[in-house]
């Protein structure tokens, strides 16, 4: 077989996304937050696209006045004669009105006056110092204990292996083997206790079981009666048995359930209060409002923190001008070009959301009406064809936003579920159904929950017939709710 290169043409069609289609997809799919941040780089990045002034009253022009005999306008001549001082004085000037020239010459960028604040400064004195870390916090406190040289390296080396949660994740024998000249296994088991002593109550422990006793031996309160419980009947607590508890100890249940109710009150998680990481804020992006007296509901965008952009003036006739140089202009009109596009991309962003968010608001006007048992099955593709976009728009327009209305501030994308039909033909949604679930298992009687084939039972009651048992484990788990055995309180 003979290989040989060769010169070969052929036609073809390829399709391709525009720079200005990417960059109006992206603008699409960010929340405002983020949009904030795209705003700020693009102004730092593009030197003709500037922040619009808010709209003032504007001031009336000065009224012209007649022509004088200005000194600055006459022909500068200087004298040799003894009245030579008038002359310099214009000398000296010029540089003011040079100066004077240039500022009104310059392109426009917001000025601040010297009494008002400067917005970043304010900004970096308002934000929060960054939280101290648990290890930091146990290592502070570590310094201060007073032992030995060698059980001071074994603890500062059972600091290091802390999880965030407060939890010693390795086995001392670990510990040991990996710093063996340091320390001794002796050193690490007299470190640990007093590494379990540091605040917050409960780090250090090994399991959930050691982690309970240690808060409750530094508890001001008398709880020697919960750490028996612990102690000898850890296994049978989590399995909800409480009655053979009750039995073993020698006490009634009553007694058994005070003594959980103030476990409950313990942390499971003491490396979680310090350190613990912010959540990021969640801001709406569209706001769903009664229309005042009528029945009806007002859909608007929450972009009253987005600034408004243009193009600067001052640049723009400059990249016209037939005296700007070839290179310049050029450039001026790329970054023109690329500040247009982020304009009318934000612009875009605005008006398809609107569309999307009436839509959504049209199909689901019973959950805004009455709540989350009357959300109904939404496809996104309805919504496409509603609003007349392509499928992907609109999974682009919901991603990432919230919408605030009277039900509180929620996902957008919650209103796009599947769902099924019940017995009279209405349709329910997964998270009505979900509803539905949660509400019967509030309403049942704890001293005899409801099996999932009750649930499912009950969820047929409500007209809902097509759920299998497992379905219901399903969503059950889903919500973090426990089984029947787990949910029975004595």
């Amino acid at each position: 077989m003979k290989l040989e290169m060769r010169p070969d043409m052929r036609l073809e069609q390829k399709m391709k996304l525009a720079p200005r289609m990417i960059q109006s997809m992206e603008i699409l799919q960010l929340p405002i937050l983020a949009l904030q941040e795209r705003i700020e780089q693009e102004l730092n990045s593009n030197p003709v696209l500037e922040l619009e002034e808010p709209s003032t009253p504007e001031q009336a022009p000065p009224a012209e006045q007649e022509p004088t005999d200005d000194i600055a306008e006459r022909d500068l001549v200087v004298t040799t004669d003894a009245n030579k001082g008038e002359d310099f004085q214009r000398i000296e000037n010029l540089d003011d009105d040079y100066r004077d020239y240039m500022t009104q010459a310059a392109p426009f960028r917001r000025r601040y006056d010297t009494d008002e604040p400067d917005q970043k400064l304010e900004a970096i004195k308002n934000t929060a110092a960054p939280p101290q870390s648990l290890h930091e916090h146990l290592a502070e406190q570590w310094r201060l204990v007073d032992a030995e040289e060698a059980v001071k390296k074994a603890g500062s080396t059972i600091i290091d292996y802390i999880d965030d949660r407060g939890y010693l994740t390795v086995r001392l024998e670990q510990l040991h083997i990996k710093d063996h000249a340091a320390f001794t296994l002796d050193d690490l088991k007299k470190a640990l206790p007093l590494v379990q002593r540091l605040e917050p109550a409960g780090v250090g422990a090994r399991d959930l079981k050691e982690c309970l006793l240690i808060q409750m031996a530094q508890s001001t309160d008398d709880m020697g009666f919960e750490s028996r419980l612990i102690s000898a009947h850890m296994d049978e607590l989590l399995q909800n048995r409480l009655p053979d508890i009750a039995k073993k100890m020698n006490c009634d249940i009553e007694m058994v359930n005070q003594a959980i109710e103030r476990i409950a009150k313990l942390d499971t998680s003491p490396g979680l209060q310090i350190g613990r990481n912010m959540n990021h804020p969640v801001t709406a992006d569209v706001i769903v409002e009664p229309a005042g007296e009528s029945d009806d509901y007002v859909v608007r965008l929450a972009d009253s923190s987005l600034p408004g952009l243009r193009v600067n003036n001052y640049y723009a006739k400059m990249a016209k001008d037939n005296a700007t140089t070839q290179k310049t202009k050029k450039f001026l009109q790329n970054n023109i070009r690329s500040a247009q596009w982020i304009i009318d991309a934000i612009e875009q962003r605005k008006n398809t959301l609107l569309k999307v968010t009436r839509s959504v608001v049209k199909h689901q006007r019973e959950f805004f009406d009455k709540g989350q048992l009357y959300l109904r099955p939404l496809p996104m593709a309805k919504v496409a064809d509603d609003v007349g976009v392509h499928l992907a728009t609109v999974s682009r327009a919901v991603a990432g936003k919230y919408i605030q209305c009277s039900r509180g501030i929620l996902p957008l994308r919650k209103f796009f579920s599947g769902g099924t039909e019940a017995d009279n033909g209405e349709q329910r949604s997964w998270e009505a159904i979900r509803g539905e679930l949660q509400r019967i298992i509030d309403a049942e009687d704890k001293a005899k929950p409801f099996s999932d084939d009750q649930i499912r039972e009950k969820l047929a009651e409500a007209g809902i017939k097509n759920l299998a048992r497992r379905t219901v484990a399903k969503y059950r788990k889903l919500m973090s709710i426990p089984a029947a055995r787990f949910r029975k309180k004595y």
